[in-house]
């Protein structure tokens, strides 16, 4: 039998299946300007109204007609307390019609939650779901060190360490809109850092776990001098090694641990090659981008832990 699950985050829309084995998503970002960093919350919310009957029959066109036995959505940024934005409610608004229309149980989780279960299963790291570990969410709102403890089906997640400002994914944004790229920029500015040359770079102040990346944004501009694979470059490296280093930091207060990187930003390529002589869990590139999976993943296992009540 298979779950149905939704995530409507700030720029994806994402509708998923999964039938406790293999699961399938269907992903679309939304729509931004050309030279805009975002979408106000009321446009990305119609934007995801319009989108997800679009990419429901994507999914069921690609697997055809399965039997369901549960419904899960993404509600939230994250599990504590006060944790909000309006996009989520496209999802679950949809969610929620379609358990009661079916008579199926309805199970919701946060978007972090989601984006940490979809590493791990997606990287072939499950037994982490009931283990202590160190994971990285990284994202366009989000860069954040937590340490990931099980909590039933699901995982709790605890700020240890990240950026005390801006987060990676809009520094690496606000950097592709200095070279004029497209918004989102991760996969570009990717693209254009490894025909860069390795210069020294500012080196990011890490207290423990905690940096700052407003100042490397600062550095980034006048850094810029109209070759974009070295600006590019230049962010890349200043961002990851602060990364790099909080890592380290951590494993040292956390010996024995596991750390998973989770996130759009997790999906680059200098990032895994720097994290290589750590004890790093990388997934496939469209699984540490926003998707459903991860909901999907987690959806299964409070259903059947439920059944095996």
């Amino acid at each position: 039998m298979n779950v149905l699950a939704f995530d409507t985050s700030n720029y994806t829309t994402s509708v998923a299946v999964f039938d406790g084995t293999q699961g399938h998503n269907v992903s679309r970002l939304l729509d931004v300007e050309q030279g805009s960093l975002g979408l106000r919350q009321s446009d990305a919310l119609f934007a995801h109204i319009k989108r997800l009957p679009e990419l429901t029959d994507r999914l069921f066109s690609d697997i055809g007609r399965v039997p369901l036995e549960a419904i899960g959505v993404s509600t939230r940024p994250r599990a504590v307390e006060g944790s909000y934005m309006p996009c989520f409610l496209a999802g679950e608004s949809q969610a929620r019609v379609l358990a009661s229309a079916l008579h199926l149980p309805l199970y919701t989780f946060s978007h972090q939650q989601g984006h940490i279960a979809a590493s791990l299963f997606s990287s072939a790291h499950m037994e982490l779901m009931d283990e202590p570990h160190l994971a990285w969410h990284l994202s366009g709102g989000t860069t954040e060190l937590l340490y990931v403890t099980p909590e039933g089906c699901s995982v709790h997640a605890e700020k240890i360490g990240g950026t005390t400002d801006i987060s990676a994914g809009q520094l690496i944004d606000r950097t592709g809109k200095l070279l004029g790229l497209q918004f989102p920029s991760g996969k570009e500015l990717d693209r254009l850092s490894r025909s860069a040359s390795d210069r020294e770079v500012f080196r990011v102040k890490v207290k423990d776990m905690e940096f700052s990346l407003s100042g490397v944004q600062n550095k980034v501009e006048k850094y810029h001098s109209g070759k974009a694979e070295e600006t590019a470059g230049y962010a890349l490296r200043c961002l990851i090694g602060a990364i790099v280093e909080a890592t380290k930091n951590a494993l040292k207060q956390y010996p024995g641990c596991k750390v998973v990187f989770a996130g759009g930003v997790a999906s680059n390529s200098m990032l895994r090659e720097r994290c290589q002589a750590l004890p790093a869990a990388f997934c496939p590139p469209q699984y540490a981008t926003d998707n459903a999976l991860g909901t999907a993943v987690l959806t299964w296992r409070a259903c059947h832990a439920a059944a095996d009540l």
